[in-house]
């Protein structure tokens, strides 16, 4: 190593120290074989929904091709392709299960979520799924016209919306909104989309909302006290 200067290798004084001017600074200069890194390797943890088997009905006819897999069943045809992070193997009995191939966060949300997307369009071709949705307000109501789902909800006009294939739509009691099919993630983009016309307001509880849903409720203006 070079040498310093011989200015910083006068004594530091210790009256003045740091609060005045001085040239008697020492740097202390470390060896190079003391400086060094450690390298720790962080497992991460095993998702809980991740590592749990995938029940395959009899009904349901599997194509695993790769990172690829297909399901048909009774009520449709759905795929489904993963990425690199994850993969999908088919075990002697019949079961699905999801693996990982790399130690890495994101590998681990890949995990559970493929794996919840494959149980989805199995359990969607031979079971199917519905969502359903309450109309709640004064002539609020709905029904369905040919390919069209109809609501009036408040508007000067009624609000005609088409039903996208793939997805059955049933009115009951002319409040009560069931879009059933065998794809999940549609049936809740197109509730989520009749919905979106009329979210449940906090004051009153007008509005559409999901059957399950539970809406937080405000307390309005109080009166002037005398």
């Amino acid at each position: 190593m070079a040498s310093l200067s011989p200015s910083l290798h006068l004594p530091c004084n210790s009256r003045t120290g740091f609060l005045e001017k001085t040239h008697g600074i020492r740097p202390r200069v470390l060896p190079a074989g003391r400086v060094g890194f450690v390298r720790t390797v962080v497992e991460c943890k095993e998702s809980r929904i991740g590592k749990q088997p995938i029940e395959v009905p009899s009904n349901v006819t599997l194509t695993l091709e790769e990172q690829f897999v297909k399901a048909k069943g009774p009520l449709g045809e759905l795929s489904l392709s993963f990425p690199g992070d994850v993969k999908i193997v088919k075990e002697e009995s019949g079961k699905l299960r999801v693996y990982k191939t790399a130690e890495t966060k994101r590998a681990n949300q890949m995990h559970g979520l493929f794996r919840t997307l494959t149980d989805n369009i199995i359990v969607g071709v031979s079971k199917g799924f519905d969502k359903k949705l309450q109309l709640v307000g004064v002539g609020y109501r709905a029904a369905v016209e040919g390919n069209d789902l109809v609501m009036n909800l408040g508007f000067s006009h009624p609000v005609r919306m088409a039903i996208p294939e793939g997805l059955a739509v049933k009115v009951e009691e002319n409040t009560r909104i069931i879009v059933s099919g065998y794809d999940k993630s549609a049936i809740g983009q197109f509730a989520a989309t009749i919905k979106k016309w009329r979210p449940p307001e906090p004051y009153k509880g007008k509005g559409i909302r999901y059957m399950d849903e539970v809406v937080r409720r405000k307390e309005g203006k109080a009166g002037k006290k005398k």
